[in-house]
Order: C-alpha cells, then structure tokens, then sequence
C-alpha cells in the first residue's frame, strides 16, 4: 500500500538539505524531489560525473537549488567532513535535514568466508563515513529552527539474517548510533534523529543483492518522496527516536 501525502508545491521552500549517496537510486531520486518542493540541496556523492549529470539535470528546471559536492567515503577522513562543514556554515545559517543515503553492499556469504577487505571497506563507509560526517554537521543542524537527521536502515539492521554479512552488521551499527543520537540531542536540539528502512526499492543495489529477482516486482525509488516529505514536515517531528519503516507507513 502506497503512502499518499499531499505536500504543498513549495513545502520545502527556504530549507537547506544535504543528502548522501545522491548520484544512484533512492539518494538521486531525494535529491530530485526534494528541489522540486523548494529545498536547496547539498549532494554528496562519489561520482563526479553522475553529480554533474544530476546538476545539469536540476539547474534546467529548478536554478539555483542545488549544490554538488564529490566525496568518497571510503577515503574520507575527519577532515574532510571538517572542511564541508565548514563551507557550508559560510553559505548557508543552518542545515535543516541530513539524510544518511550512501552504503556499500559488499559480499553476500557466511561469516566464515567473509572478504577481510569487504568488512573493513564496509565498516569505512556505511558506519564510520556516517559518524564522522553527523559529528561535523551537529552544529549546523542545531541552528535549525526544526531539523531532521534520518539513517538509512535495512531489515537486516533489525533482525540478523544468515548470509548478509557485513551490510546487515553495519546497519545494526547504524541503529544503535540512531539511539544514542537521540537520546543525546532530545533536550538540547531541535533536530529530531530517526532511522528509516526503505524496504526493498527498484535501485542497482537491491539488483546486486537479488540477481534472480524481476526488479519490477519492486517499488521505484521516486515513490518513497511522500514519506520523506511527510517526515520532513511539522508533523513528522512526533518521530525521535525510532526506527520508521516504509512498508505499512500511515504517517
């Protein structure tokens, strides 16, 4: 069943987002969606050529809504992330939403063959890349007047599954940094944390994970914008805390 909201045209007008893993799937279709309510958007992405496909693509029917930014993950340091955070208190007051999009799949097999070099690459971007780039955004999420910080979760974050390996591991990382993040800024921000599983979406990961699978079968990435909408609104500040799923959503 499909989540229907009814966002205003401009619902996100004035609002400075910035989204991870926005160059492929469900991050560049956010990115989309989001310009076209209004948001100014920061896409972070590993692809600079993807990145600059998308700006093209947005600066055509939205000018001025978007801003690209080339990072790996998988090399990124703490500086780096000090170094953005930086560049965007210069351009903008406040940051009013992160959404933690990127993460790599790696091998799917038993823990006892597991690649070494999958688990520390893993490690790196799904859960490290995560925590070093919310460290340096705090600040800029606590100027918001109401902002959002939304992990990218997984089923396999929720409850382990045989054969998932470091992916569903990191998720499950991914969930306990969510808790103690909210816990933490609950009476002291604004900013309401949450995790999110999109369940499974029409995207080249879910391909690279289920081969065999008709990608039909699967819903577009395009069709999560109404929870995420709903979720950035006034009224999904009631979520903090929490682990929201897309399937089954009523808001």
């Amino acid at each position: 069943m499909t989540f229907n909201y009814n966002a205003e045209p401009h619902a996100l007008a004035g609002k400075t987002l910035l989204v991870t893993g926005a160059s492929d799937g469900i991050g560049r279709a956010l990115t989309q969606g989001f310009c076209a309510y209004g948001a100014h958007v920061i896409a972070l992405g590993r692809s600079q050529e993807k990145l600059e496909a998308l700006f093209d693509e947005i600066e055509a029917q939205h000018p001025g809504r978007i801003t690209i930014h080339p990072l790996d993950f998988a090399s990124a340091q703490s500086e780096d992330y000090k170094t953005l955070a930086a560049a965007l208190s210069e351009q903008f007051e406040s940051l009013d939403a992160l959404i933690h999009n990127a993460a790599l799949l790696g091998a799917r097999s038993p823990i006892e063959f597991y690649p070494d070099s999958d688990w520390t690459s893993l490690m790196q971007v799904n859960v490290t890349a995560a925590f070093g780039l919310t460290k340096a955004l705090l600040p800029a999420l606590a100027r918001s007047e109401d902002a959002r910080l939304i992990f990218t979760s997984s089923s396999v974050g929720r409850k382990g599954r045989a054969y998932w390996g470091a992916y569903g591991i990191t998720k499950f990382a991914v969930e306990g940094l969510m808790q103690t993040l909210a816990e933490e800024v609950e009476n002291v921000s604004n900013t309401r944390v949450m995790s999110f599983n999109p369940g499974g979406t029409r995207t080249a990961m879910r391909r690279d994970a289920y081969p065999a699978e008709d990608p039909q079968t699967q819903p577009t990435a395009e069709s999560l914008l109404p929870i995420y909408l709903y979720l950035l609104s006034p009224a999904g500040r009631k979520f903090h805390g929490q682990a929201v799923d897309a399937r089954g959503f009523e808001g």
